[in-house]
């Protein structure tokens, strides 16, 4: 089944692996889809979040597909519009590097603020354009509630669904009220499994399709570590 396919009906949970040997094991462990994740990907190489550039991003995509065989979803970060050729160019890159999907933020880490409305809707516009020329699914995500900015998603939303965009994402809208009124956007919503949140039969009910773990599962393994080898002094 494609990456396209798995959004058509039903909730499918893609968790986020964080380096190869994670990638192969939650293949192992039965799931149909994986994603990377920006924070635990940094985490590997001692970076903080949105500090990989986007040479180890892809270079990070090309090892990760390499050793799995289920469709794998990019978590892009704000795909690199000031990087030579753009977000499209990020494009082309993550598709030769094995991208079945991948995101794009509205986050600007440079100003610590929401890219401006009509820009963001571009850049979605564009990542889409070049995106169909790979089957690339694209989610559009909204960072407002992640970063506590205080703009309410949907109208942001509705514009990346308007400008093409295949998938909404909002982090962090985990109450009931807010998931539908993303989903009622008609498009597939992935729903971001961290912090109090309804069940996952209630999301299921909601409409909510892709269920993801972002950063969680590499912070899970890093507290472990410390926490075995504390155990031994």
């Amino acid at each position: 089944m494609t990456f396209a396919e798995l959004h058509e009906n039903g909730l499918f949970v893609m968790p986020n692996a964080f380096d190869a040997g994670s990638a192969r094991c939650l293949e192992d462990a039965g799931f149909t889809a994986l994603a990377t994740t920006s924070s635990g990907h940094a985490a590997t190489l001692g970076k903080s979040d949105l500090e990989v550039t986007r040479d180890e991003l892809v270079a990070h995509v090309a090892l990760l597909a390499s050793v799995i065989t289920v469709p794998l979803n990019i978590d892009s970060a704000d795909c690199f519009p000031h990087e030579k050729g753009g977000v499209a160019r990020t494009v082309e890159l993550l598709a030769e590097a094995g991208a079945s999907g991948l995101s794009i933020e509205d986050y600007d880490p440079a100003t610590s603020a929401i890219v401006p409305f009509d820009e963001a809707v571009e850049r979605v516009a564009t990542v889409v354009e070049a995106a169909r020329q790979h089957n690339i699914v694209v989610t559009a995500r909204c960072e407002s509630v992640l970063y506590d900015l205080g703009e309410d998603p949907i109208a942001r939303l509705t514009a990346y669904r308007d400008a093409g965009a295949d998938v909404l994402f909002a982090p962090l809208v985990n109450d009931e009220e807010g998931l539908e009124a993303i989903v009622a956007l008609g498009l597939p919503v992935n729903f971001l499994a961290v912090g109090n949140h309804p069940s996952i039969d209630r999301l299921r009910e909601l409409g909510v399709r892709r269920i993801s773990t972002g950063g969680a599962l590499a912070m899970t393994a890093y507290d472990a570590a410390v926490a075995a080898a504390k155990a031994l002094v």
